[in-house]
């Protein structure tokens, strides 16, 4: 556990942070009862030498698994300040989330490419939880696999998420921008928490 903490310091000392919070942050607050958390916008960028074991189809499919991961572990986060009572709105499932977009035609990895206000429409939400994902090692557990078998496994050395707060109304309530430079851990969990721990207090919708 000590050395977990360590880590985590570690990372924090060597991150950059930017955090924009829209000047009428408690007013969006109010009119949100439910966020909705969809696939970030993912990039794996390997090395010219791991690049040559794959396919760009297997590149694709490789980071629409860290997104599907990344949004499943970015949602597990937002349930448990739930629970504790520390989130002042609800969350919405994923796979009620990416059901709904299926059911309008949206494949859930493209969704990041539409307008919050369309998406909310469709999500019966006040609020999407967005961004983009950006890694040199992916983390999900199906892509994490195939880089050890071909010998490239090991910890992620970057990582950069870019996440936005999107009300209905297409503003920007919350932008969130962090990177993190060394050892991760191997997990999207352990991810999402190193980036939300520090930041979780000054987030408009957790108190």
């Amino acid at each position: 556990m000590l050395g977990c903490f360590m880590l985590a310091s570690s990372l924090y000392s060597q991150s950059q942070t930017k955090l924009f919070i829209n000047p009428n942050s408690g007013k969006y607050v109010q009119e949100t009862k439910t966020l909705a958390v969809i696939a970030f916008s993912t990039d794996i960028r390997l090395r010219p030498k791991e690049l040559k074991d794959f396919t760009s189809e297997q590149i694709i499919e490789m980071e629409n698994d860290e997104a599907l991961s990344t949004q499943k572990a970015m949602h597990s986060w937002f349930l448990t300040r739930e629970k504790r009572g520390e989130l002042l709105v609800g969350v919405q499932s994923p796979t009620k989330t990416n059901a709904l977009l299926r059911d309008a035609g949206i494949d859930p990895n493209l969704a990041h490419e539409q307008l919050a206000s369309k998406l909310c429409e469709i999500l019966g939400v006040e609020v999407i939880v967005t961004g983009t994902f950006e890694t040199n090692k992916p983390m999900s557990a199906g892509a994490a696999l195939g880089l050890a078998v071909l010998g490239f496994g090991g910890a992620t050395n970057s990582a950069t998420v870019n996440l936005d707060f999107i009300h209905k109304d297409d503003e920007i309530v919350v932008n969130y921008y962090k990177n993190i430079k060394g050892g991760l851990g191997s997990s999207s969990s352990d991810l999402v928490n190193v980036l939300m721990r520090k930041v979780s207090r000054r987030i408009p919708y957790t108190q």
